[in-house]
């Protein structure tokens, strides 16, 4: 079955920003639709996407990079065949020639690759899951959920961008959507109670009017009690560090400049007091020493890296050769093809390094990155809350895997324990 023709438009992400849409139709008709989410905290190791520039959108439009898929990818992809994934992200890859994809433009060249995919699982009757990871692909990761927003791009005072909650205590995935939605209603009342309105920000998450972590966590885990779910839900920190490093090599927390060595202890000292488990770029993108000296000090939690390895192989090969990190957070769109992808997934499991999944702020409808999670049987997957609908379309589409799978999939599985 042969790519017969690739159309591109630009559409509007969950935040109004716009994106790109691709769809790859096959000499039979069938036909593979997919878009590109777009994230709002970016590290400079991300693949580059292409905009406009100029007054449309504020310089955000995406027409240039729908041009490229419609005038220069589509004429030379005509004839390929669909089910050559890894020949198809490599030849995008060698057209736009360039090592970040900015020629291009890395949203055009994922949207090609994503829409290819699904036009592939199609041709042969696989769901997506199953033709990204064969019969291996049977087990559904756990949700990590944003509950309060701070950070840069929250109104709180909060230092960190996210503060989670770790669902690690259910048999089911229905059964962990559950108790996220009854916990995020008892923070919710809690919030409302203490403070009156809270606005809420990018994925359903709370922005209260505080500045300290242990406040935030007191709250988190009082809605979990109250909620029934004690010791059956952790906690997680999105630190992004590198917004927080300063033109001193300081980290600026709660008004004072600290040094990588005291934020460590910090760390320390709340995965003393608080069922932290997961802490996610606690320094800056380039400090591959002090989240190796992390791993070691904490091996029981998960230290993650997003900005540090941008789902890149080589820079993952470096955290491995100094043991940097136990986790990688996988994003899609952060190196620009499903194989690159794929590989960056493959070479952290092959080396003992979880996977988890995540979304990005302004995302889509698109539920790829659920199947993908599947496929590469990752550890987790964020989502943030099911509060609107690119999010609910993930999480819908988690809880459809599970019903197809039925008895062969595993949601509590063989892992680490990192709430003892």
């Amino acid at each position: 079955m042969f790519i017969k023709e690739i159309k591109a438009l630009e559409i509007l992400s969950s935040a109004g920003r716009p994106t790109i849409q691709a769809k790859v139709t096959l000499n039979n008709g069938i036909a593979g639709v997919a878009s590109v989410p777009i994230g709002t905290s970016k590290g400079k190791y991300e693949a580059k996407e292409l905009y406009d520039g100029g007054i449309r959108y504020r310089g955000y439009g995406v027409r240039k990079a729908v041009n490229n898929i419609n005038q220069f990818i589509a004429p030379r992809m005509k004839g390929w065949e669909v089910i050559q994934q890894r020949a198809i992200d490599e030849f995008l890859i060698e057209l736009d020639g360039t090592k970040d994809k900015r020629r291009l433009g890395s949203n055009a060249i994922l949207a090609v690759s994503l829409a290819v995919a699904k036009a592939g699982a199609e041709s042969i009757g696989l769901p997506l899951y199953r033709y990204i990871g064969g019969l291996g692909a049977k087990r559904l990761p756990m949700p990590l959920a944003t509950m309060i927003a701070g950070g840069e791009h929250s109104p709180s005072m909060l230092d960190f961008e996210d503060y989670l909650l770790v669902f690690n205590g259910f048999e089911t995935l229905a059964d962990a959507v559950e108790a996220l939605m009854e916990i995020r209603c008892c923070l919710g009342e809690l919030m409302t109670g203490k403070y009156g309105a809270i606005p809420s920000v990018t994925g359903g998450a709370y922005a209260p009017p505080i500045e300290s972590t242990e406040e935030a966590f007191d709250m988190m885990l009082e809605s979990v009690e109250k909620a029934g779910f004690s010791k059956r839900v952790t906690l997680g920190l999105d630190v992004a560090g590198s917004e927080l490093f300063n033109e001193n090599r300081r980290y600026k927390i709660r008004g004072k400049e600290i040094t990588n060595e005291e934020l460590s202890h910090y760390f320390e000292d709340l995965s003393v007091q608080y069922p932290l488990v997961f802490i996610e770029d606690p320094f800056h993108q380039d400090d591959f020493d002090s989240f190796a000296k992390l791993t070691l000090c904490l091996p029981h939690i998960q230290i993650v890296g997003d900005d540090l390895f941008a789902t890149n192989p080589d820079r993952i090969k470096r955290g491995i050769k100094k043991k940097a990190c136990n986790t990688v957070l996988l994003k899609v769109n952060q190196i620009g093809t499903l194989s690159e992808a794929c590989d960056a997934a493959l070479l952290a499991k092959h080396n003992n390094y979880e996977v988890a999944v995540s979304m990005r702020s302004s995302d889509t409808t698109d539920s790829f990155i659920a199947d993908l999670a599947v496929g590469l049987g990752a550890l987790q997957i964020k989502l943030g809350s099911p509060v609107s609908g690119e999010r609910s379309a993930k999480y819908n589409r988690l809880l459809e895997i599970e019903q197809e799978l039925a008895f062969e999939t595993r949601f509590v599985r063989e892992h680490t324990d990192y709430s003892e």
